[in-house]
């Protein structure tokens, strides 16, 4: 289930290679040869992609990059991919919310890998955030009094409680119950 990879990589010659690389595995490719052409141009990030990029680019470095894009709420994720990678970089680019961090020359089936467990996280975590947000939008829909009542039921407290906490009857905590069941 290919998508787009935003390739990332001041040497030429090597976004050719890795473009043709990642083609031939069926992705769609785009290329920067500095982080600067991605800000001007920011890739859609609710598509099914990711963004694989070098450490070392001129201008804005991709440590930098990544806590600018993170700066703006950009959550496509990042795969690292570097000739230079030492212990500190690697840390602070993973502590940072990198997805993996690889070093070149790297197998395509160690890139691939490493780009589609990528992409299925942004997916499964895009999808955690649009059913947390449709949540957020049935509870305020919801009257002060459903509210009061949800808030209950979920503490795992039944009819009878909920009347006596909120001073009503069992049969009035009921049809709360019974109008949440049904619109939420």
């Amino acid at each position: 289930m290919p998508g787009l990879v935003h390739v990332i990589d001041d040497d030429a010659s090597f976004r050719t290679a890795i473009e043709r690389r990642l083609r031939l595995a069926g992705y769609e490719v785009a290329t920067y040869a500095t982080a600067r052409a991605l800000l001007d141009h920011l890739p859609d990030d609710t598509a099914r992609a990711c963004i694989l990029l070098d450490v070392r680019i001129p201008g804005l470095s991709g440590p930098q990059l990544q806590q600018r894009l993170c700066e703006l709420g950009f959550s496509l994720p990042i795969v690292f991919l570097t000739a230079y990678a030492d212990t500190a970089t690697t840390v602070q680019a993973i502590k940072a919310g990198a997805e993996d961090f690889l070093t070149k020359p790297v197998s395509s089936h160690q890139l691939i890998d490493a780009i589609e467990r990528a992409m299925e996280r942004h997916s499964a975590a895009r999808s955690e955030r649009i059913r947390r947000q449709a949540l957020h939008a049935l509870v305020a829909r919801l009257t002060p009094r459903e509210r009061q009542v949800f808030a209950l039921i979920v503490r795992g407290k039944i009819n009878k409680q909920i009347a006596r906490e909120l001073g009503t009857t069992e049969r009035t905590v009921k049809a709360h119950r019974h109008h949440l069941m049904k619109n939420t």
